[in-house]
């Protein structure tokens, strides 16, 4: 006759089924009312990017952090394949973007890139709750650039996001100049 483990007072092995007993079913119940949970406030989501090159950095936040993560940047986004990226643009928007997140007094900074239909985005977050934009000419100084197609500010529970959109789309030939105006000034008397 043999004896089991537990019967000859041996370690006590967890089955390898669960048992086999009916569960209560608990979604008819809403969330307050079930044991043992507590009903969970729901948080804004998180900046999502899905199905496209992206890229994220982090840097300290120091007063080099704007030159680095431009350079950076611009490194990641040539990586890509953007042969006819204007990287001065680039590198100067991340670069603002960096300066106003490190403005936010915080420690770190990161910065997300993405790409889609020949146009860049750069986010730059600050990691510092509850900081509020200033008197910061950041957006117009965005906008001012050639190549920046939008650009905004929000805040959110981690800190101020500052964004960017700039277009990489290969720039259209100048027209040039046909008929008599192309010739120069009449020299005809």
């Amino acid at each position: 006759m043999t004896t089991t483990p537990a019967e000859a007072g041996g370690p006590k092995v967890p089955p390898s089924s669960p048992p086999r007993t009916p569960v209560e079913a608990s979604r008819d119940r809403p969330a307050a009312q079930r044991p043992g949970r507590q009903a969970v406030d729901r948080a804004r989501p998180r900046l999502e990017i899905r199905n496209r090159q992206t890229a994220g950095l982090t840097f300290r936040a120091d007063r080099w952090a704007a030159k680095k993560a431009g350079a950076q940047a611009t490194a990641k986004v040539r990586s890509w394949g953007y042969a006819h990226l204007d990287e001065p643009d680039l590198e100067a928007a991340v670069g603002r973007l960096v300066q106003a997140a490190v403005a936010d007094g915080g420690k770190r900074i990161s910065v997300h890139l993405a790409d889609q239909d020949q146009r860049i985005l750069a986010v730059a977050l600050s990691h510092v709750a509850g900081a509020a934009p200033g008197e910061d000419p950041v957006l117009t100084e965005l906008a001012a650039l050639r190549t920046v197609v939008s650009c905004g500010s929000d805040l959110a529970p981690d800190g101020r996001r500052v964004w960017a959109l700039l277009d990489a789309a290969p720039r259209a030939p100048r027209p040039r100049p046909s008929g008599p105006a192309a010739a120069g000034p009449d020299t005809q008397g």
